[in-house]
């Protein structure tokens, strides 16, 4: 557990500092990119499970449409 607490921490203060870095330069407070780099996380994993609906609903609608024919030589 020890290892765990102590790499949890490295990249804690490793990550932290970035943040930091961003806020000075914008002036803005870290806390806010912080925020915002956890909602950009989420809205990037739901864009993509909402592109992976998508284009399974269309694949889905253009198998309703375009039936494969059967061909007259397979009689």
């Amino acid at each position: 557990m020890n290892i765990f607490y102590r790499a949890l921490v490295y990249f804690q203060k490793r990550g932290y500092y970035v943040c930091q870095r961003i806020a000075d330069r914008l002036g803005i407070r870290a806390k806010v990119v912080r925020i915002s780099f956890m909602y950009l996380a989420f809205v990037t994993v739901g864009f993509g499970f909402a592109l992976y609906l998508f284009f399974a609903f269309w694949m889905r609608i253009k198998d309703l449409i375009y039936t494969k024919r059967s061909s007259v030589f397979d009689l």
